[in-house]
């Protein structure tokens, strides 16, 4: 089992012909991804071929989903244009869009990530700037190097790109059913809250590991889901306990203020719900290998 992406995820690449799109397409085909085709305006109706298959080039996101039956898209186009590449994607109401792009600006993303939910939220988004979602041995849709681990009952979601293929490497003993990485910006579409939900829905889903980093307050309201609503084991890490306070952070623009926002207040919270932090990422998994033993 597995969670928003399986066997039956047909994918395509928005912006395929690209360097990074072709680039990824031709990783999530060699990783057993079934990728049914991608879109340029420009050059719809020609072909690709990537990792020995050829692809058609629709014009749109409509009309890829019409000749495919595709259910996923993977969106690899520059930050000027992702907007109107995840506003297509939710109007033609692909069940699952997944951006890749890194450096939208926030106004972009929080008017994209408006009208999927004026649009009744019928397209699942994921990030932007996110490394997307795996389900090792089965699916690929973003850029996870799909060789780290193999399928297993642990699942994964992290705010970090890095993060989640070191966890799933330190992991790799036991397996992932799903690694998510949800992207750190300010504005995202699935949270940790969404991927807890479903990974707590998951029959094949035995514990699960949730990364985050300073900044905001998403960890703080997962824990209180976490408290409410998870009955599985739940693993944590918080990057940025030597960070300095009041200086902004890495890609997640993460400003911590006082308490607020800090890997102590973030860890603090999670462990009042029950779930045990570690302080680096391979002490957490350390604590989820000796979590999972006892099983």
């Amino acid at each position: 089992m597995s969670i928003f992406l399986d066997e039956n995820s047909k994918i395509i690449v928005q912006g395929i012909t690209g360097s990074e799109g072709s680039k990824h397409a031709t990783r999530m085909l060699e990783a057993g991804a079934n990728v049914v085709g991608g879109t340029n305006p420009r050059k719809a109706g020609q072909t690709i071929e990537l990792a020995g298959k050829e692809l058609p080039i629709f014009g749109t996101v409509k009309a890829a989903m019409e000749a495919t039956g595709a259910n996923v898209t993977v969106i690899f186009v520059p930050p000027a244009f992702a907007k109107s590449a995840i506003v297509e994607a939710a109007e033609a109401e692909i069940p699952l869009a997944v951006a890749i792009t890194e450096g939208i600006p926030v106004k972009d993303s929080a008017e994209a990530w408006a009208r999927v939910q004026e649009l009744g939220n019928k397209t699942r988004l994921i990030g932007p700037n996110c490394p997307g979602i795996i389900t090792p041995g089965v699916s690929l849709a973003g850029i996870t190097p799909a060789n780290i681990t193999g399928t297993g009952p642990i699942g994964l979601v992290s705010k970090s790109g890095t993060l989640t293929y070191q966890m799933m490497y330190e992991l790799r003993e036991i397996g992932i059913s799903t690694a998510i990485g949800i992207g750190g910006d300010p504005v995202i579409g699935t949270t940790h809250i969404d991927a807890l939900e479903a990974f707590e829905a998951d029959p094949e889903t035995k514990a699960i590991v949730m990364i985050g980093e300073i900044g905001g307050d998403a960890e703080e309201r997962a824990a209180e889901f976490i408290k409410a609503n998870v009955t599985k084991p739940v693993v944590g890490y918080v990057a940025g306990f030597t960070a300095p306070e009041g200086k902004t952070m890495g890609h997640a623009g993460a400003i911590v203020t006082g308490s607020a926002g800090t890997a102590a207040a973030k860890k603090e919270a999670l462990e009042a719900a029950g779930v045990r932090v570690g302080t680096t990422p391979t002490e957490t998994a350390n604590i989820m290998k000796e979590i999972f033993a006892s099983l």
